[in-house]
């Protein structure tokens, strides 16, 4: 009861309101020094997150467009992981400087989350494992953002890559997240060029030199298209006769095309090949299957002579001798 007559006492509040205004008026202004220094931070770190993505971009106007969409690729992944680092770290510093403003010793703070961070390192190996392993990924520039990739199996289009996950979006639009600690096979199928190889089908009685020139002729064709050709690097490679079997000679070839390019010129030259082939009478041989039909074998005239032979009474003699002469 002493305590409830204290609280409703005015000079208990009077109290109250003077050490509030005391503390605001001192503790108030560092609040928003804090606050302002965060956004001056948060500032400086967009800024030269900036400055960075321009220099690369700057010196990459020197070289070829495949340099260029090198730099643009490791830029965008390697920026993206620094901003993301540098803001929580950056408000990691605002909380504890907002804490030691308020009257709260951060010494037994930072102590246990010492212990906690140990305590996690020891509980959370996995996590571990998988930020040393997306920090090296980055670090050894082996995927981008915008890379075509197979990770463990799956192929897509990369969307994210962190220091624990990488994303990928596949031609359903299915999207698959990956451990980076637990990718054991990576194939990347965008790194600084592509190439699409060719095994096509000539029939055996063809000339194969001659296919070879119609082949040479339609890739020289698709070169010179001016929709196409900022996407060939190198003409055409016949690479030979790769195989044969009963019904068809197997030409491969290859064109090296710009990174993600490849399968847009594959599906082009593809379509113009058919066309020369048809042109020049030269035949790409085809599954096919025959059918035999038979309109009077043996089985059935014996079927026949048994019914003949039942209709005079004589079926067990017919019978008996159509099984000794078989």
């Amino acid at each position: 009861m002493p305590q409830i007559d204290s609280w409703l006492d005015v000079t208990f509040w009077r109290e109250v309101l003077r050490h509030t205004v005391a503390w605001a008026i001192h503790a108030l202004p560092a609040m928003l020094l804090v606050l302002l220094l965060a956004l001056v931070m948060l500032k400086a770190l967009h800024f030269l997150c900036r400055r960075v993505e321009l220099s690369l971009m700057r010196r990459g106007r020197t070289g070829d467009v495949r340099t260029v969409r090198e730099i643009e690729k490791r830029s965008e992944t390697l920026l993206g992981v620094f901003r993301t680092t540098g803001k929580v770290v950056i408000w990691i510093m605002v909380a504890m400087l907002a804490l030691v403003q308020l009257g709260v010793d951060i010494a037994p703070l930072i102590a246990v989350a010492g212990i906690a961070g140990l305590a996690v390192g020891f509980g959370a190996q996995e996590l571990v494992r998988d930020v040393i392993s997306g920090f090296f990924l980055l670090l050894e520039n082996h995927i981008r953002v915008g890379d075509v990739v197979i990770v463990n199996g799956t192929g897509g289009l990369v969307e994210h890559v962190g220091l624990r996950t990488v994303t990928l979006r596949d031609e359903s639009g299915v999207v698959h997240v990956f451990q980076n600690g637990k990718i054991n096979a990576l194939a990347n199928a965008t790194k600084e060029w592509s190439a699409m190889v060719f095994d096509v089908g000539v029939a055996t009685h063809e000339d194969i030199d001659l296919a070879m020139r119609v082949m040479r002729e339609a890739a020289r064709e698709l070169h010179e298209d001016r929709r196409y050709k900022a996407s060939i690097l190198e003409p055409l490679e016949i690479l030979g006769v790769e195989s044969f079997d009963d019904r068809a000679v197997v030409v491969r070839a290859r064109i090296k095309t710009q990174p993600a390019e490849q399968w847009q010129i594959g599906r082009e030259y593809r379509r113009r090949l058919k066309k020369a082939f048809d042109a020049h009478g030269i035949e790409m041989p085809l599954p096919h299957r025959t059918s035999h039909w038979a309109h009077d074998s043996a089985p059935s005239r014996a079927g026949a002579r048994a019914a003949n032979g039942a209709s005079d009474g004589s079926s067990g003699a017919r019978f008996g001798e159509t099984g000794a002469h078989a």
